[in-house]
């Protein structure tokens, strides 16, 4: 039998792939080496499954960074509103609680995998589990089967949705990517993204219970003193971890090839400046005169750290601010408005959500996600080289490229 479309991977970009080219007729073979769908579609959002946010198309893109554009055709063809009517008109429905990021109702990864996996029933694409992907064979520019350790599958398109190397407790081994390459494809370098960091400083582990809410980290580096970002960041045992660093951390994780270790400056005053920070102490100490530094210190950060910038400022916690010395004083308030903190290691892909770099975007057509190389060759979600932070991004992404790679080109814009 020949297919007309074969899918390799059956994540959310695989499994909206395959959905996609079935509606309209095609017959459809779906390969997972693991056992069951959707693994890590299942663990997405801590379980809850984050699936888009309400931000338009061009705002959307742009926290991609320089390479977002790719994406235009793809949300054109699938935004949030159509994700969101798509999975509605099968029994899901969702919503944006805070506003922004979008859950199913229930909140639950598994009401969506279960009802992406019924659909895929209900249109008889051929689903094949512990099937792995060994090769694929071309002559010349044309792809005509798929090679497994089970047998050969002959079809006219192939579609590789195989994600990228995070989450590998859930099958991750960058298949994809080898596979993309014997068809002549480059592939960008590789790093985990998404991820808590390293420090060298030890005493992080004394502040492992508070959260400080948006705080704004910045590299100290030359070369990338404007890349900065806002958010909640929470300290570990080994460094730092929070929205703002899982975020960050894919700028980061580049860097520390390149240089042993990544200086940080991190805001914890809510952006506060020298300035106003010292006039946000003045306001404080009017409406209590008598208070101790560290009761001061109370109302702008967690006691865990003001102890430790304290400690390392030689602030004497007990003693009013007006009697600490001033180099004291001095040293405190550039602690808080740019903590230092140096950035030494990860853990590698065992920890990342999300892989940072894949199959350059030159060698794919953004209108179809046809291969400009192999004509019936289609790439889909994160096994290309783009990639978002947290809130959604990049399972709007992978959705997006799914529904366009499974229209087979013949998408009208």
């Amino acid at each position: 039998m020949v297919y007309d479309l074969i899918v390799i991977g059956s994540g959310a970009a695989g499994m909206m792939a395959a959905i996609t080219a079935a509606r309209r007729n095609h017959q459809v073979l779906l390969l997972e080496k693991l056992p069951t769908l959707g693994a890590k579609l299942k663990a997405t959002g801590g379980g809850r499954c984050n699936l888009t946010n309400t931000l338009p198309n061009d705002q959307f893109m742009e926290c991609f960074g320089r390479q977002g554009r790719f994406m235009t055709e793809a949300l054109r063809a699938c935004d949030h509103h159509t994700l969101r009517d798509f999975f509605r008109s099968l029994g899901v429905e969702s919503h944006a609680p805070d506003g922004y990021r979008v859950f199913p109702v229930s909140h639950n990864s598994l009401s969506i995998l279960n009802t992406l996996e019924m659909e895929l029933q209900r249109l008889h694409v051929d689903v094949r589990c512990l099937e792995r992907v060994e090769m694929l064979h071309a002559t010349e520019d044309q792809l005509h089967s798929v090679i497994t350790q089970r047998g050969s599958y002959k079809a006219t398109n192939v579609i590789v949705a195989t994600g990228g190397l995070g989450y590998p407790q859930f099958g991750a081994e960058g298949q994809g990517y080898v596979l993309a390459q014997s068809m002549g494809h480059t592939v960008t370098p590789l790093y985990p993204a998404m991820m808590p960091l390293h420090t060298k400083e030890q005493w992080v582990k004394q502040c492992r219970a508070d959260t400080i809410a948006k705080a704004t980290v910045r590299i100290a580096l030359p070369k990338a003193k404007t890349i900065r970002a806002t958010g909640d960041l929470i300290f570990t045992n080994m460094g730092i971890r929070g929205p703002v660093i899982l975020d960050f951390s894919r700028e980061i994780t580049p860097l520390l090839e390149h240089y042993a270790e990544v200086p940080l400056h991190i805001n914890v005053v809510q952006g506060m400046n020298e300035t106003q920070l010292t006039e946000q102490i003045k306001r404080t100490l009017k409406t209590n005169p008598y208070q101790s530094t560290q009761a001061l210190l109370r109302t702008l950060i967690p006691d865990s750290l003001s102890y430790e910038l304290g400690r390392i400022a030689s602030i004497e916690p007990q003693r009013h601010w007006s009697k600490q010395a001033g180099s004291a004083r001095a040293k405190l308030l550039g602690l808080l408005v740019n903590m230092p903190l140096t950035v030494i290691g990860h853990d590698g892909f065992a920890k990342a959500m999300i892989t940072r770099g894949g199959i350059t975007l030159k060698e794919v057509n953004p209108r179809t996600m046809q291969s400009r190389l192999v004509h019936n060759l289609y790439f889909c979600g994160e096994v290309l080289d783009l990639d978002g932070p947290c809130g959604g991004y990049n399972l709007q992404w992978s959705f997006a490229s799914g529904f366009l790679a499974g229209m087979l080109g013949e998408y009208d814009m």
